[in-house]
């Protein structure tokens, strides 16, 4: 029997970043993992997805290339190859990962793991003894009673990162992260998308304006989206294609649809004495959450679940933390709203689309919410301010660069 001081189950973001730190602290660490290295942040959904939305933005700038002095002849675009970049690059990174590990004294094991008890763990035939153990086993895509993952047909978040051929018509479940991306995606790519959401809103976690501005957003890149509806039923068409059913008594034909309805954590039985961390956890299921989770329970790094920043990618981007307008009482707030259109920088870049929203009371910062082009960067600045409860005037007496997207902030505080 193999003795250590930290067994991890699960090679994801909140499970090797455990395993760094503990190695960092001189501690025995064994990591099992029974797929690919990196989780499904690497592997299936962070990764992957950002790096298809480069190639869609770039496509869409090559589009206007010729108003900013650039000709580009017979533009095209190679399915194959953007799919056959996002394979390089997920494998480059893997590859690093596995080597960080290696080099930091971590034991992998790439073997199915059992956890036994709180100090036990069963992979490949031997077991395993720690002193402590961490889950972090992750999470799966998320179908609905009435809806499953069908073939060809109903795809989930795992499947569309498996795609061949682009189709001409598709159909997305839910506008969440998952969905609003390969939204815009697919409608860079020339695809005819239609987002059918169930809540009132599209992207119905962020601020309401921020979910106006992305309707806004939608309509101008003619994607079709339906709110307050649900789809009722699916019928595949001569096994060519599928038709939704709305609750709004429309029907949708699409070669297939993407249910983009959430995830949930792979186990749901916990033993007592083993931490569960990152999607496992059951709570905020984003990368950079798990990641803090894991520094707090082997470096004792404390951080505020309530600010936890949230991010949609694309052009242009989505970010916010803290609270929302709807969160709070009306009145007892003020509210600053700046257009990034005013700023010189967005018509440097051509991307005008968009605002920065700050909400306060008394002199510090309750919330931020972005919709820009480095928004997912700009949203930091805000994070640190908030967290650190820093007063406004003295965010006022900061220097920002010119031209730059940050100015958006400064004028936004000059406004509370």
């Amino acid at each position: 029997m193999e003795k250590f001081d930290l067994g991890i189950v699960g090679g994801g973001p909140a499970g090797y970043t455990a395993a760094f730190q503990a190695c960092k602290q001189g501690k025995s660490v064994v990591l099992f993992e029974k797929d690919e290295i990196g989780g499904v942040c690497l592997n299936k959904g962070c990764i992957p997805t950002k790096t298809i939305l480069h190639s869609a933005e770039i496509f869409e700038e090559m589009k206007k290339a010729s108003s900013f002095g650039i000709e580009a002849e017979n533009l095209s675009l190679d399915f194959a190859k953007v799919m056959a970049h996002k394979d390089e690059v997920v494998e480059k990174l893997r590859r690093n990962l596995g080597l960080a590990l290696k080099n930091s004294g971590t034991v992998l094991v790439k073997e199915f793991a059992e956890i036994l008890d709180a100090h036990k763990i069963s992979a490949g035939g031997q077991i395993y003894e720690c002193e402590k153990i961490i889950s972090a086993t992750g999470s799966v895509p998320l179908d609905l009673p009435s809806i499953k993952f069908v073939g060809k047909f109903v795809l989930s978040s795992d499947d569309i990162l498996k795609l061949k051929t682009l189709p001409q018509k598709i159909v997305i479940i839910g506008s969440g992260a998952i969905g609003t991306e390969w939204a815009r995606i697919f409608s860079s790519f020339g695809v005819e998308v239609a987002v059918v959401e169930l809540a009132s809103c599209l992207l119905p976690n962020a601020d309401f304006e921020v979910s106006k501005r992305l309707e806004r957003i939608f309509k101008s890149k003619k994607i079709k989206f339906y709110t307050s509806t649900s789809v009722e039923k699916v019928e595949i068409v001569e096994n060519s294609s599928i038709d939704a059913y709305l609750s709004n008594g429309e029907k949708i034909n699409a070669d297939f649809i993407l249910l983009a309805a959430g995830r949930r954590p792979v186990n749901s039985e916990k033993i007592d004495g083993v931490s569960y961390i990152g999607d496992e956890a059951g709570e905020i299921q984003l990368a950079h959450f798990a990641i803090r989770q894991a520094l707090r329970e082997t470096a004792q790094i404390s951080y505020n679940r309530n600010l936890i920043p949230s991010v949609i990618y694309g052009c242009p981007e989505i970010a916010w933390v803290g609270l929302r307008e709807q969160d709070l009482e009306e009145g007892s707030f003020q509210k600053a709203l700046y257009p990034i259109s005013a700023l010189g920088k967005s018509h440097c870049d051509n991307c005008i689309e968009g605002f920065v929203k700050i909400l306060s009371r008394e002199g510090k910062i309750l919330g931020a919410h972005i919709v820009s082009k480095e928004a997912s960067a700009l949203i930091q600045q805000l994070a640190i301010a908030i967290q650190n409860e820093i007063p406004i005037e003295k965010l006022k007496e900061v220097c920002f660069s010119h031209p730059t997207y940050s100015e958006g902030i400064f004028e936004s505080l000059l406004n509370l």
